[in-house]
């Protein structure tokens, strides 16, 4: 009888030792899965291997005289039942499990994405809508551009990230809008048939289109008429509204006296504070001088042809005077310095902003380490960044920057100027038009392509020497195009 009752109660804390186990691993499991219901259903079994348990000690007691063979068959079938709860159950928080998370995704996949305004570079914090490329209801396809951004500095295009039905637009043209703002939404979901098909065909005729545009333009150019409508034109295209302006009114009838007022855009409000801070901050002096382009010209004439074949650039005016520049810049590192409070830095480095005119006003792309730059290099950068900046497609770190400016008015017919600084640089050289006037020559008067220059300063760093040996640099690299050659 003693050892009967030893062996039962090693079976019945053998069966306890189980139990606990098998609960243990359940809830382990139910807090891997993190699902309440199975988490509750854990609870019902660990209720009724619990009550198993009794039971099975209630009927141990009562048949303490049974045989060891029963006993273990009694412990094997309460092992079983509980065993078969617990897989159930975790089997049933499974497919529920599975259930959930397609539901989950689906309603993931149906819920709009917002597209916000992303970070439109250092300093600014707001743009204005000019443009929406897509309607609502609309397929929009991934890194498609959705809508135009004008900046005080540059326009930007804004893409979408995912691909889908456009849902809505949070914002009306003109409307001005922050950094991290809504600015629509995006339904996910793949392309309605027969829909990425036409924007691929569209994507080579656009880059034709352009190219042909590009190579027209500089005939174009040089076929317009007289310098007096250049001159006309000119005005014209800087008073002309932006994008985001009304469409122009038609021609005005003779004597009319109507007046129309059209937004100011956000670049030209920001050119205008900019030219007025310079003018209101600097000690700005202008000195002339002019230049006989008879050699350059003769030069540019006999290799043009060789350049372009060799290149794939056109030979111009502009990649002589960058690099005259440099030269007289290395010479006199005042003007390739900038006041900053009590402290004049100086640089080692010619980062040369090039003045272009846009539709929307002027913007200066540099020409980072002109030192640096053959004549091919200069002429290929400045085709490639002004026919960016007149389609609208500069970035803002082409434009920030620079350490001194050219502007070449001389495009328009100028006779002669006096061009702004652009802050915070310290001067910058004006060209003007090649005419043909009569000049002193060996002691005879001769016509000569004359060209007149102008170099606007800050007086504060750099004193009317400085001012005028630069000037005069300038003009003996760009008359004896040989020096810049031989450094001399």
């Amino acid at each position: 009888k003693n050892e009967h009752n030893t062996q039962h109660r090693q079976t019945t804390t053998t069966t306890t030792i189980i139990i606990i186990i098998m609960l243990r691993r359940s809830i382990v499991l139910a807090r891997r899965i993190g699902g309440r219901r199975f988490s509750s259903a854990c609870a019902s079994v660990s209720s009724s291997a619990k009550a198993r348990s009794l039971a099975f000690h209630s009927s141990s007691s009562s048949a303490s005289s049974a045989s060891p063979s029963s006993s273990s068959a009694a412990v094997r079938t309460m092992i079983g039942r509980t065993t078969h709860g617990v897989v159930s159950t975790w089997t049933a928080k499974r497919s529920w499990s599975s259930a959930a998370a397609a539901a989950s995704a689906a309603a993931a996949a149906a819920e709009p994405k917002t597209i916000e305004v992303p970070s439109l570079g250092d300093s600014i914090s707001e743009g204005t809508i000019v443009q929406w490329t897509k309607e609502v209801g609309d397929y929009v396809a991934v890194d498609e551009v959705v809508a135009v951004l004008e900046t005080d500095k540059v326009s930007v295009d804004i893409r979408s990230d995912v691909g889908g039905e456009l849902a809505e637009l949070c914002a009306e043209v003109d409307a001005t809008v922050e950094v991290g703002a809504p600015l629509f939404r995006v339904v996910p979901g793949d392309a309605p048939e027969g829909a990425a098909e036409p924007a691929k065909e569209e994507a080579p005729k656009q880059q034709q289109e352009e190219e042909k545009a590009a190579a027209d333009a500089a005939p174009a150019k040089q076929e317009a008429a007289a310098p007096a409508k250049k001159q006309e034109a000119a005005p014209a295209q800087a008073a002309a509204p932006s994008s985001s302006s009304s469409e122009p009114a038609a021609a005005p009838k003779v004597g009319s006296r109507e007046e129309r007022r059209v937004p100011v855009s956000r670049m030209r409000g920001r050119i205008a504070e900019r030219l007025k801070e310079s003018q209101n901050t600097t000690a700005m002096l202008t000195t002339f001088n002019e230049i006989d382009m008879s050699n350059l010209m003769a030069l540019r004439s006999k290799y043009k042809d060789d350049f372009q074949a060799k290149h794939g650039a056109k030979l111009g005016f502009m990649s002589a005077f960058v690099k005259a520049s440099v030269a007289a810049l290395k010479e006199n590192p005042d003007v390739n310095a900038v006041m900053e409070e009590k402290e004049i830095v100086y640089r080692d480095y010619c980062d040369i902003s090039v003045a272009v005119a846009t539709p929307t006003g002027l913007v200066v792309p540099v020409l980072r380490n002109a030192e640096d730059m053959s004549f091919r290099d200069v002429e290929a950068t400045i085709a490639s960044l002004g026919a960016r900046a007149r389609d609208g497609k500069l970035s803002l770190e082409e434009m920030t920057g620079g350490t001194f400016t050219i502007s070449n008015g001389g495009v328009y017919g100028s006779l002669m100027g006096t061009p702004i600084i652009n802050l915070p640089q310290s001067a910058i050289l004006g060209m003007h038009g090649i005419f043909q006037r009569p000049v002193a020559v060996n002691g005879q008067v001769e016509i000569r392509p004359m060209m007149y220059v102008a170099l606007t300063y800050d007086h504060r760093i750099i004193d009317g020497k400085g001012a005028v040996t630069f000037l005069r640099r300038i003009k003996d690299c760009v008359e004896d195009p040989v020096r810049l050659l031989l450094d001399c």
